[in-house]
């Protein structure tokens, strides 16, 4: 079976999650996903494409129950916790 490369998070990106509020959304999930987001974004070709990847990851991330475009029903938050995100 091959192994997905591993992506480390680049300074930017969790200064990124950080400054959005987004650390505990992103550690609850996955590592897969953790990082399939991160080499998502790392392997875009323009700084333009990057940080329309990195804002959708924290988009989806403030949101819940999506992931990379497509419905993820383990990461849904309940209505109580997307008011308090909203405040």
């Amino acid at each position: 079976m091959t192994r997905r490369a591993r992506h480390p998070v680049p300074k930017d990106i969790d200064l990124a999650i950080d400054a959005a509020g987004a650390r505990e959304d992103f550690e609850l999930r996955p590592p897969y996903q953790q990082n399939d987001y991160v080499g998502w974004i790392v392997r875009a070709a323009s700084d333009a494409t990057r940080a329309k990847r990195l804002r959708q990851m924290l988009d989806e991330l403030a949101a819940g129950g999506v992931y990379m475009g497509m419905k993820h029903g383990p990461s849904a938050k309940t209505k109580a916790v997307k008011k308090k995100a909203a405040k």
